[in-house]
């Protein structure tokens, strides 16, 4: 049995009026160090309404490190809900008030041990968003200089060097599926002209 039509359009016209389809902002479920999940009722275009379970996500960036022209630093590290060790870009979540660029510099020096002289936005990618709003921000770094490397308590990183074009084999193979590092590789190489 489908629920009343009614109580839908008296919703609708009062979401219409307030300019959005949330109603009205949920109490968190659970609010961790990184994100906030919550449940929020929503009219959706059609005019139905659910509720959607959403993980808040402040945004992160993603960066792509050129050693050379041809090089770039790859990252192996150990992700425990991917059960093990992978490789990806160097990457990290946003402080709050951080740009984007900022938090690039900060995680590539942190993971890779490399600051940018020079860093070139490549583009920006919905990770899931079929249940989290969050954004990565994604980067190319060169004119790198050496910089002590100062991971997190909870990182456990190999930093790799190989050509650019070897790492987007690793993309093309499925040896590297991180979905941001595969992407911020992708965007890395056509803003270069190096995809072929």
């Amino acid at each position: 049995m489908s629920p009343p039509r009614k109580p839908q359009r008296k919703l609708r016209r009062k979401v219409a009026r307030k300019g959005t389809r949330s109603i009205p902002r949920p109490k968190p479920v659970k609010r961790g160090f990184r994100v906030e999940a919550t449940t929020e009722r929503v009219l959706l275009p059609n005019g139905t309404l659910l509720d959607l379970d959403i993980v808040r996500h402040p945004g992160a960036a993603a960066v792509v490190p050129f050693v050379s022209e041809h090089d770039v630093l790859l990252i192996r590290q150990y992700r425990h809900a991917a059960g093990g060790m992978i490789l990806e870009v160097p990457a990290g979540k946003l402080d709050d008030g951080e740009a984007p660029e900022a938090c690039a510099a900060r995680e590539l020096a942190e993971e890779a041990g490399q600051r940018p002289g020079r860093l070139l936005r490549t583009g920006a990618i919905w990770t899931t968003p079929g249940f989290t709003d969050e954004r990565i921000h994604l980067f190319a770094a060169f004119d790198l200089t050496p910089v002590p490397r100062n991971p997190d308590d909870d990182e456990l990183i190999e930093v790799l060097r190989m050509p650019l074009s070897a790492a987007l084999q690793l993309v093309w193979s499925g040896e590297l599926s991180d979905a941001k590092s595969a992407l911020a590789l992708v965007h890395a190489a056509r803003q270069l002209g190096r995809l072929a």
